[in-house]
């Protein structure tokens, strides 16, 4: 058994018409559940939704409150390698896209480690493209040597990786792995992924299965708003959600709400979602899914993530580099995955998690509390 199973009982074109198929009364029977089902997180990010955007703002912000307290954890991404053998439509890395190419050799690594933890940082998110032969299974074993030496808690945005392969990181210090759908569209995902492994939709969809089955700590998914209707595919993240949490009760899940941002490359996202539209969701998933770290990363502006924090995010990163290098060496533009929005130094993002009455917390996870 895996998601496929289930995925395969979902027509795109039959969610997209239920969700806009939705009226007032649905939306208020959801406002008014205890517990919502799929089909009434479906009512909450429809059109028929956004006049309750108050009300939804409001419960959304006393379930956070009520689930996670006052804090807000902080991370940092740490690009690894723009190396990448796919080639991708939508991303500054495809690998047909003339960029410098650069992977981080150890002595490198040291350097980005220090600057990083010079900032406060303990949670760190490492990021690659998806190049097996340069940065596969044996790279990362070598690289969690190093990274485990220097912070608490690590998660990986990879490519996807066999059970055993998430074991054995596992093992090394791996606490938590991000894996993005990208779209749930079978037949859009086939005209954006033209080479590579990441080809294979069907291996994609079960990353988060294998990592279930590897007992990991914690499973981030997502899709890449923008890239097809993004009611849509927020409807089918929210259904793989349901089915992970039900099928892998013992780990932890984070949602990512990333949108396209500019990048190298010329394409445009196909749907467009408003900052409204934004908000909507993000208190949507809060209400359907109470106990899930909801995570805003540095694509949104200041002002955004500033207004939308206290209603349900959980998770932030803050001075992002996407690039190989880019914290201890500095910025190269041509070595970035997508622009940044937010390049508030931490400290100042912190700044302004305090003033919102809440509190940035920079280490909230030791290993020695796992054994």
């Amino acid at each position: 058994m895996s998601f496929i199973d289930k995925f395969n009982q979902l027509n795109w074109d039959e969610v997209r018409m239920n969700i806009l198929s939705k009226t007032a009364a649905d939306v208020e029977n959801a406002l008014s559940a205890r517990r919502l089902t799929h089909d009434q997180f479906l009512s909450l990010i429809s059109p028929a939704a956004e006049p309750y955007l108050e009300q939804m703002a409001q419960k959304s912000m006393a379930l956070t409150r009520q689930r996670f307290g006052n804090t807000v954890q902080m991370y940092i991404p740490l690009y690894l390698s723009n190396k990448c053998t796919n080639i991708c439509t939508y991303c500054g890395f495809s690998l047909g896209n003339k960029i410098r190419r650069k992977t981080l050799s150890m002595e490198e690594l040291d350097r980005e480690l220090q600057a990083i933890k010079a900032m406060g940082f303990d949670h760190i998110l490492l990021v690659t493209g998806e190049a097996e032969g340069t940065v596969g299974t044996e790279y990362f074993k070598t690289v969690l040597e190093k990274v485990r030496l220097y912070f608490s808690h690590i998660t990986l945005e990879v490519q996807p990786l066999d059970q055993n392969d998430y074991e054995e990181l596992m093992e090394l210090g791996l606490d938590a792995v991000l894996v993005y759908q990208e779209t749930y569209n079978r037949s859009a995902y086939e005209k954006y992924h033209l080479r590579g492994s990441k080809m294979d939709f069907d291996y994609r969809l079960e990353t988060a299965d294998r990592l279930g089955k590897a007992g990991i700590d914690k499973i981030g998914v997502g899709a890449l708003i923008g890239l097809e209707d993004w009611r849509t595919d927020s409807a089918m993240t929210a259904a793989h959600l349901d089915y992970l949490e039900k099928t892998y009760w013992k780990t932890r899940y984070s949602i990512s709400f990333p949108r396209l941002r500019p990048c190298e490359g010329e394409f445009q996202p196909v749907s467009i979602i408003s900052d409204k539209q934004l908000v909507q969701l993000i208190c949507a998933y809060r209400l359907f899914k109470p106990e899930a770290e909801l995570s805003l990363s540095t694509r949104e502006s200041e002002a955004f993530r500033d207004n939308v924090l206290p209603l349900g995010i959980t998770t932030m990163s803050a001075f992002s580099s996407t690039q190989p290098g880019g914290y201890a060496d500095g910025a190269i533009e041509s070595l970035e995955q997508f622009s940044i929005d937010d390049n508030r130094r931490p400290e100042t993002v912190a700044a302004a998690i305090k003033s919102k009455g809440l509190e940035a917390v920079w280490k909230d996870w030791d290993r020695s509390y796992s054994h």
